[in-house]
């Protein structure tokens, strides 16, 4: 029997498509979802979201006795405070039950008060290297030296920084916990030219080493050795004023203005003073009281009408000084310290604040607003 190759072939293929027909029909896949068509506007491209399945946080991160990071609110107020009796000695011992505060006068709930002294604090020394820091100018050094050695002890918390004005304000020591930078920088000061005290106030409050959290802790001091003269500045009293309000900057100042002068800058270093929560001393303002010194004796002798005495003015010079330092730097260590959050709402720009005490014969020293947005 002959078997053809090709009749094999057809034999084959024939049974398979027998088999074929007799077997059910699959059912048919679901077609493939079409592509979603792009929104008006975009730029037609698509994406395929992915689930994920979500992960709970580990245990510990959910605890509720974990605890939260110290935030501070952005419209916060920070106001420092200083009270005396009427002897000028600090009242420390007040609570916080002692005190009112009041904005646009609406009485505020503080948040937060402290009477802790030596609160973390950013100083600022502004020194005074005018003409006319020439008469008294190793005295002012001196106290200048005593006052950052009080005021920054090489301890983190305390740090400072110098800067001097004559024609131009410079910045001569940038933010640091080391006093000895600074009294290596002072100990070489001369004083000559004009004076730039606004513009000193100016960088102080700009363009400086900022210390991280600024200004709720530390906060911020200026101390300015001079006497509130100015004549080359290229900013005006009333713009650093502001700023320095903005910036939550209480501003000190050690007056220079000899006894017996009279000089109506004096009033523009109590500005800045006064309306940020801080004061002046004068420390040459009575040195003559009770002082057998210079000027104080009458003579014949040749063309002089005066002479020097016996010692005691350079001695009370040096006394009144180092008081001067010793109330700046207690007053800038002993203050308490309130913030509250504003509850009334205002379109003004600056907001008046008053501290009221629950005492008798005290004399309150605070600043007497802020700012409620910057410009």
């Amino acid at each position: 029997m002959r078997f053809s190759l090709s009749a094999g072939l057809v034999f084959i293929v024939g049974g398979l498509l027998t088999w074929a027909q007799t077997q059910p029909a699959p059912s048919p896949s679901p077609p493939a979802p079409a592509a979603p068509s792009p929104s008006p506007g975009s730029s037609g491209s698509s994406s395929i979201t992915v689930p994920v399945p979500v992960q709970a946080p580990p245990k510990d991160q959910t605890s509720e006795k974990q605890t939260p990071p110290i935030r501070v609110e952005v419209n916060e107020v920070i106001i420092p405070i200083t009270v005396t009796n009427d002897k000028g000695k600090f009242v420390s011992d007040l609570s916080e039950a002692d005190f009112k505060v009041f904005e646009d006068n609406k009485e505020q709930q503080i948040r937060f008060f402290t009477r802790e002294r030596n609160q973390p604090i950013v100083v600022g020394f502004l020194i005074d290297l005018s003409n006319s820091s020439r008469v008294h100018w190793k005295n002012y050094q001196d106290a200048a030296i005593e006052l950052i050695q009080n005021l920054l002890t090489n301890d983190a918390k305390y740090s400072g920084y110098l800067i001097s004005y004559s024609n131009d304000a410079e910045l001569q020591v940038n933010t640091t916990s080391d006093p000895e930078k600074l009294v290596e920088k002072l100990r070489k000061m001369k004083p000559a030219g004009g004076a730039a005290l606004y513009d000193a106030v100016y960088m102080a409050c700009t363009n400086r080493k900022l210390v991280q959290g600024e200004p709720i802790e530390p906060r911020r001091v200026i101390v300015i050795i001079g006497d509130g003269h100015d004549s080359a500045s290229k900013h005006s009293l009333s713009e650093v004023v502001e700023l320095a309000q903005r910036n939550l900057v209480t501003v000190y100042g050690v007056s220079t203005v000899a006894f017996g002068f009279t000089d109506p800058a004096s009033d523009n270093l109590s500005r800045l003073a006064t309306e940020t929560g801080g004061r002046v001393v004068y420390p040459l303002e009575d040195v003559y009281k009770d002082t057998d010194g210079y000027l104080s004796h009458p003579s014949d002798d040749g063309n002089y009408a005066l002479k020097v005495g016996t010692g005691e003015y350079a001695s009370a010079v040096a006394t009144k000084m180092y008081r001067a330092v010793t109330d700046i730097a207690g007053e800038v260590t002993m203050q308490y310290i309130i913030r509250y959050i504003p509850t009334n709402e205002s379109a003004k720009a600056f907001r008046n604040v008053k501290i009221v005490v629950s005492l008798a014969n005290v004399k309150v020293r605070a600043r007497k607003g802020y700012y409620g947005a910057l410009p």
